[in-house]
């Protein structure tokens, strides 16, 4: 998204100094990181960006280059990106603002680097707009970049995160619109990817925008009840952290807030106020620890100090350790009483679970040398995805739609009869598990056998269920099976099959 205007720039000199001094600590940042030195080719794309926008100024006022460079750095240091995509980050916006095409990049910085800017560039547009249809392709055309490279998408967000950063220069019917836009399709796509930092600041900078009261109204709710909160936390953390001294841990303990945003869902959804909104924070306790085989025993040898001393609510213990999320995400949920009979949320996880919990698949790149290969969880839905697009249906915005509800559901935990695990969106039926094993068995999928017992297609399962997939040649599938599909490849693999050719 490119908010600039072009013009000379009177204080040249001033500018230099600006853009000298942004460059200098995306270097520093990158030289900080684990990455390869390149540092011949991030100079190159630089000085190619600052001679294509050195007429180019943002509707604040700052030249145009500073942007490119606040997204590499938010890149780099905020997502662990390295070379490739700081230049992709760099020359994101030069397509877009000049006449160099793709073809002109490859010979000066190598076939990903053009790559991902033409594809960033093809993904510029917004969502809503005067052709809403038209943007919803650029949605699609997001989803295929990200299919061929990730980094696309990673570098897209940064993008978008800078520019909410520096909204307020923006009317306030553009500001809603972006506002609007990012809390419907980036801030579930950053979940998606587990990019959690980056998708809370993305939700609350939106938040402030669309509703600027009461955005303010929570906010300063929270300042007020700070002082309660961690009089609450120092009483209630005190015993534990002797016993977690005593076993010789290192570790640290802090207290996690939600975000404005966060609490306004909730109150909203729930119809409350922010008085009994009983859960605005949580205990995270981050330990140390060199032995990844050692990781899960760790959080349970945490646990019991947590426990010896506090009532655990039965039915909020959530071990992520043994069945990460979608997401990636790993760690170990438990809720206890807590001073004055209040139950308190403990995320209990390693430093390496913190970073892939918060940076999600990001983290990919503190822990692993090369920039290529995602975690096995993201993997899987990441070809659900190429999946979808094979088969994308005619309407674009009912595609756009299907896709966005898949981003946020929560998972549930399928067992096949030879005990595999699948991973299903929450509220999924028996023939949306036929689909996400392959077409045959959901376009011929007669029942399911969960736990023994045969049940129609409509069934909605439940985490845990083992489950068989029974199939026959005869059946063939109709338009009333549609609103047995909850899944998104269900239902465009069905509408594919039922659409005229």
């Amino acid at each position: 998204m490119t908010l600039s205007r072009f013009c000379p720039l009177p204080h040249q000199a001033e500018d230099d100094i600006l853009i000298d001094n942004a460059f200098g600590k995306l270097m520093a940042s990158y030289l900080a990181s684990n990455h390869r030195r390149k540092v011949d080719i991030i100079r190159k794309a630089f000085s190619f960006a600052r001679n294509v926008h050195r007429d180019t100024r943002r509707l604040n006022g700052d030249p145009f280059i500073l942007h490119p460079i606040a997204v590499a750095q938010i890149a780099v240091a905020e997502l662990g990106l390295g070379s490739t995509s700081i230049c992709a980050a760099l020359l994101h916006e030069v397509l877009e603002q000049s006449d160099y095409t793709s073809d002109d990049l490859r010979p000066l910085f190598g076939n990903k680097i053009a790559a991902m800017v033409e594809a960033l560039t093809k993904i510029s547009g917004g969502i809503f707009g005067d052709k809403a249809s038209v943007e919803a392709e650029n949605f699609r055309k997001l989803l295929l970049s990200m299919s061929a490279d990730v980094r696309v998408i990673l570098v897209k967000m940064a993008d978008r995160l800078h520019n909410l950063r520096t909204l307020d220069v923006l009317l306030p019917l553009k500001q809603q619109r972006i506002a609007r836009e990012t809390l419907y399709v980036y801030a579930p796509l950053a979940h998606r990817l587990g990019l959690n930092l980056i998708k809370s600041e993305l939700e609350d900078l939106a938040f402030s925008y669309e509703h600027p009261q009461e955005h303010a109204e929570i906010s300063r709710k929270l300042a007020i009840s700070r002082p309660e909160r961690q009089k609450i936390v120092d009483e209630f953390i005190a015993p534990v952290r002797v016993k977690l001294d005593e076993a010789g841990f290192k570790y640290e303990i802090k207290a996690r807030v939600k975000t404005p945003y966060s609490i306004y869902k909730k109150m909203t959804k729930k119809n409350i106020s922010f008085e009994e909104v009983y859960d605005i924070f949580a205990i995270r306790v981050i330990f140390e620890n060199e032995d990844d085989s050692l990781e899960k025993i760790r959080c349970w040898e945490i646990y019991t100090a947590f426990t010896e001393n506090h009532q655990v609510h039965p039915e909020r213990l959530r071990d992520w350790t043994s069945t990460p999320k979608a997401n990636g995400y790993r760690a170990l949920h438990i809720t206890v009483m807590g001073p004055s009979g209040r139950w308190i949320e403990v995320q209990i996880r390693s430093r390496k679970m913190d970073d892939i919990a918060e940076l999600g698949l990001a983290a990919h790149w503190k822990y692993k040398t090369g920039e290529q290969g995602t975690p096995k969880e993201l993997d899987n839905w990441m070809n659900t995805i190429k999946e979808l697009l094979a088969h994308p249906g005619p309407d674009a915005l009912d595609f756009l739609e299907t896709i966005r509800l898949s981003l946020y559901s929560k998972e549930i935990y399928i067992f096949s009869p030879k005990g595999d695990l699948i991973t299903l969106p929450a509220g999924s039926s028996v023939l949306d598990l036929a689909f996400a094993l392959d077409d045959y068995s959901g376009l011929h999928c007669l029942a399911g056998k969960i736990n023994h017992r045969l049940y129609p297609l409509s069934h909605t399962l439940q985490s845990g269920d083992q489950v068989e997939i029974i199939t026959s040649k005869s059946v063939t599938p109709s338009r009333e099976w549609i609103p047995f599909c909850h899944t998104a490849k269900a239902k465009t693999a069905l509408l594919a099959h039922l659409s005229p050719p």
